[in-house]
């Protein structure tokens, strides 16, 4: 990464081994200069003026119900808004491996916001990660994806934003340390891994199937969760989906790899996707439950045509899979999943605190979802397993939904990581997790601040016909 300091003047020296000719000597300075010449003018981006807040009623009506659907897709209400703030109003803090770093307010405000952007500020923000003022923006807001937004979605995002109530609030200030605390140094994660490109359909696949390619790589951004990251914090292009971290929560491979005990096609990704839930995958949680919640609210042929793309990205199920997923479904209509005799420990726990839910016939989502169908319990670290049984499933407020308690009052480190032990062995055919206990320590640290600080998901409305309403 490059890291120049605005202003910056940079002295080298050297230890000299010999006489040095003016004519070295100035080689060396013009090649300095030309160094940090080509640095500033990478680095370097001009301000765009100010425009006066635009009037909610300059803005068509329908492009702004088109932003609304594209808002929800993209999910930037989850990132831009803070638990017990107001919506878009930022200062949510996101936890990086280099530091945390606060979202930004995009409400209209003036003073505090994206007010004073006129849309050729917006869309540079989208397709180059720089603001209004020429600030090199850090890519926790994924413009490495938006950049594929097209020209129209980007005027209809605006459209939105810019007719949302304006609230004045400044984000705290990000916790970084030198140099990354310098956003130029941004300039050079930019010339490693920015593409812009526009998306280029490929004539040979469906429109649905385009339409979903252009969403889920563009505004929808699944890989900025679902891919692992290299030590610069950039996607690792060569293990697209092949699952990533969210929020201290594993986000699950979403291509061959997955480890969901079931293979998942289109159908079952467009009910999860569009309900929060699937009788053969459960509820979602996590982060992934605000997503959920806000694609709820995106029209049924966006929601199919992810769906279809991603089944495309799965692909069919080789036959040793598909068998093993049968085998599993086959086993529901047994009375439960055999019981191991080891464990007694966490056995008894299981018995007390989960079987009540777990092995009735109450169907999803109100009822405990069959834990041989549990992906958390199948993954390959139990993360999200202690995260879920440490936090529950929050319900809803002023809704109908999802519930499960969590038990991170009532259970210590060693009794969670028993029940956990005991769910491995019973309700999965994988080896043991090793570290169980370490990892219910740290759950607990890092979900306390998830639970504090985002969000909480909610439903579509209750009358569909809000749904039309900008």
């Amino acid at each position: 990464m490059l890291s120049i300091a605005r202003g910056s003047v940079v002295w080298i020296t050297a230890k000299r081994s010999g006489p040095m000719t003016t004519g070295r000597l100035a080689g060396g300075l013009f090649a300095a200069l030309v160094i940090a010449g080509a640095a500033m003018a990478v680095a370097w981006r001009p301000r765009i003026a100010e425009v006066d807040p635009p009037s909610p009623e300059t803005f068509d009506q329908a492009l702004v119900k088109h932003g609304r659907d594209l808002v929800a897709i993209g999910n930037c209400s989850t990132c831009h808004t803070r638990r017990g703030g107001q919506d878009f109003a930022g200062d949510l803090p996101v936890p990086t491996p280099f530091g945390t770093i606060y979202s930004s307010n995009i409400t209209p405000d003036a003073e505090t916001g994206i007010g004073r952007w006129s849309e050729a500020a917006f869309r540079r923000s989208m397709r180059s990660g720089v603001d209004r003022e020429g600030r090199h923006l850090y890519p926790t807001f994924p413009y490495d994806h938006f950049t594929h937004v097209s020209d129209e979605d980007d005027r209809a995002l605006y459209a939105y934003l810019m007719t949302r109530r304006p609230v004045r609030a400044q984000a705290h200030e990000n916790q970084l340390p030198f140099p990354l605390d310098r956003r130029v140094t941004i300039a050079g994660w930019k010339l490693l891994f920015l593409r812009r490109a526009a998306f280029e359909p490929d004539p040979t696949k469906s429109a649905d199937w385009n339409r979903g390619a252009y969403l889920v790589e563009g505004l929808a951004h699944c890989g900025a969760c679902h891919t692992p990251r290299n030590v610069l914090g950039a996607e690792r292009a060569s293990a697209q989906f092949a699952g990533g971290e969210a929020d201290n929560w594993n986000a699950y491979a979403i291509n061959a790899q997955s480890p969901a005990p079931v293979p998942w096609d289109a159908d079952a990704l467009f009910a999860y996707l569009r309900n929060g839930w699937h009788p053969n995958h459960g509820v979602a949680r996590g982060p992934m439950a605000q997503v959920v919640s806000n694609l709820s609210d995106v029209p049924d042929p966006d929601v199919r045509a992810i769906a279809t793309f991603m089944a495309s990205v799965f692909g069919p199920p080789p036959p040793d899979r598909k068998r093993r997923g049968e085998e599993v479904l086959a086993q529901l209509k047994s009375t439960s999943a055999p019981a191991t005799q080891a464990n007694a420990a966490g056995a008894a726990i299981y018995a007390a605190a989960c079987a009540t839910c777990h092995e009735t016939a109450r169907p999803l989502p109100y009822g405990g979802v069959n834990l041989v169908l549990s992906t958390a319990l199948s993954a390959l670290d139990a993360r999200n397993a202690v995260n879920i049984v440490l936090a529950g499933i929050r319900p809803v407020e002023g809704e109908r939904s999802p519930i499960m308690p969590g038990f991170a009052a009532s259970m210590s480190d060693a009794q969670v990581a028993a029940l956990l032990d005991y769910l491995r062995a019973r309700f999965s055919d994988q080896p043991a997790w090793t570290d169980v206990e370490k990892a219910v320590a740290e759950s607990r640290r890092t979900q306390t601040v998830f639970l504090q600080t985002s969000p909480p998901p909610d439903n579509a409305p209750g009358d569909a016909s809000q749904r039309a309403k900008p």
